[in-house]
């Protein structure tokens, strides 16, 4: 009897659009405003250069799935789900960018629109556009999760997303922990921002969390 639930790594082949090399120094101080707040992301260098030709370029997908939903998740893209597909009604029921376009709207400069981006510690997080950190875990239910994971650099935090897929369930569990890892509080901003096909029927809604731990 096959697995109700599997789990795997499979290299996946993306068109996509290149960025320019970051800069030499990063910004210590500076007076940006971004979406209402301090645009200050040292120890991260900004990228302000965007390729204007895509190539073929291989990803390694990190894929879950049970007899109802098949997920791709990226850790070389900030650990998104890149792709949420349901196999019951043979369609994706998360917007599935096939192509890897950045914008410069991101905290360090690149952005992709689509899937479902995690973000902490502040708004569209610095590091959206960067490899993580994964290890996957099964437990003796049967369910099985991807876990991705980063030490992020301004405030020395660790923050994990974990995908979970149950057998015989039609739905995707996600939950984030958080870990302090400095001896003083620290004020964090953690939500998804997950993309969406618009139709008449379309409503936008935004889970936001903010906290101090």
């Amino acid at each position: 009897m096959s697995e109700l639930v599997r789990v795997w790594q499979e290299a996946v082949t993306i068109p996509t659009y290149g960025i320019g090399s970051p800069e030499k120094n990063p910004m210590f101080l500076e007076k940006r405003v971004y979406q209402g707040s301090s645009g200050v992301v040292y120890p991260h260098a900004v990228i302000e250069r965007i390729e204007d030709e895509k190539h073929e370029k291989v990803y390694q997908g990190l894929f879950l799935e049970n007899q109802y939903l098949k997920i791709m998740i990226l850790p070389e893209l900030g650990g998104r789900v890149q792709m949420a597909y349901d196999k019951v009604k043979n369609r994706h029921f998360v917007y599935y960018n096939q192509v890897i376009k950045p914008a410069l709207v991101g905290l360090t400069g690149p952005w992709i629109s689509g899937g479902i981006e995690f973000n902490w510690p502040q708004h569209h997080r610095p590091s959206t556009f960067e490899p993580v950190d994964f290890t996957t875990e099964e437990r003796p239910d049967g369910s099985k999760t991807v876990w991705v994971s980063e030490v992020e650099r301004m405030f020395r935090t660790k923050g994990m997303a974990g995908f979970t897929l149950y057998p015989d369930r039609a739905y995707l569990e996600i939950r984030g922990v958080l870990y302090n890892r400095t001896s003083l509080p620290q004020t964090f901003l953690w939500w998804a921002n997950p993309a969406v096909a618009v139709n008449d029927d379309y409503q936008s809604v935004f889970p936001r969390c903010i906290r101090r731990f």
